[in-house]
């Protein structure tokens, strides 16, 4: 038994945060999750929206978004503003304490500029270091963050960041001083085997599998950084990792996909 406190950590996606009805359902179950509790969220159908009236065009490469400077523009506006403010004054009316926050803010995510050979992501961010003792304090102060995929490199440049990856990150760090449940949601039901039933849900998912569906087409798209975000997780120790239906979260475990990744042997 863990003698550390326990923390959700429930990263919102795909189309629930298009419909409001569906947002409001979310939120509801997410505000009756018990103990402390942090969300993540990005909004990439809005920021794709809003870049195609400004005539920005969209490019994604395996489900991740490439980011010029114009891009990176929209993305902060849409996920730090609409979005996160908006999610904020849903929980407030449910009497959360929510508090919108990016990276940024408080120094709390750190990010380094995605350089690589293979393709130029733009100004997208992979997680440097995460603050767990300002974290720590925002949570023992009754107060439920909500936070956008924007980081920051700490030389005054935003950056763009996966929001599963920022999830990921984030539940490594605190793990180490809390009981982290992990919990990813989106509109469908887990992991499935076929798009169109709902009935070829796993229950659970290993990484050996994982690689096969994802070799054959099976898991394509945005759900390869989601899956390869849980893996991570769970081979970081995180006992508790899971995929599952937005509304599904307070029952994650019965309802979802756990995402199971033995720890590396030592000898």
């Amino acid at each position: 038994m863990s003698e550390k406190e326990p923390i959700y950590i429930v990263k919102i996606g795909g189309n629930i945060l298009d419909q409001k009805s569906e947002t409001l359902s979310f939120l509801k179950k997410f505000s009756e999750l018990p103990n402390r509790k942090i969300l993540i969220h990005g909004g990439g159908k809005l920021a794709t929206d809003l870049s195609s009236r400004l005539g920005i065009e969209t490019h994604m490469v395996d489900g991740r978004r490439i980011t010029d400077f114009e891009t990176l523009k929209v993305a902060a506006m849409v996920y730090a503003g609409w979005t996160n403010k908006s999610l904020v004054a849903d929980l407030q009316s449910m009497e959360i304490n929510a508090l919108g926050l990016s990276g940024a803010d408080l120094n709390l995510i750190q990010a380094n500029k995605r350089h690589t050979r293979e393709i130029d992501y733009g100004w997208v961010g992979d997680v440097a270091r995460v603050y767990v003792k300002r974290w720590s304090f925002l949570l023992e102060n009754g107060i439920v963050p909500v936070l956008c995929a924007i980081t920051h490199d700490g030389n005054g440049h935003l950056l763009n960041t996966n929001a599963d990856t920022m999830a990921t990150e984030l539940a490594v760090a605190l793990s180490e001083k809390y009981d982290v449940k992990l919990i990813f949601c989106f509109e469908k039901k887990g992991v499935m085997l076929d798009q169109n039933n709902e009935k070829s849900v796993l229950s659970s998912l290993e990484k050996p599998h994982f690689d096969q569906l994802k070799a054959n087409g099976t898991i394509s798209k945005g759900m390869i950084p989601k899956l390869e975000n849980a893996f991570r997780a769970a081979a970081s120790g995180i006992q508790d990792v899971y995929i599952c239906a937005a509304n599904d979260v307070v029952r994650y475990a019965s309802s979802g996909t756990r995402i199971i990744c033995p720890l590396p042997t030592t000898n």
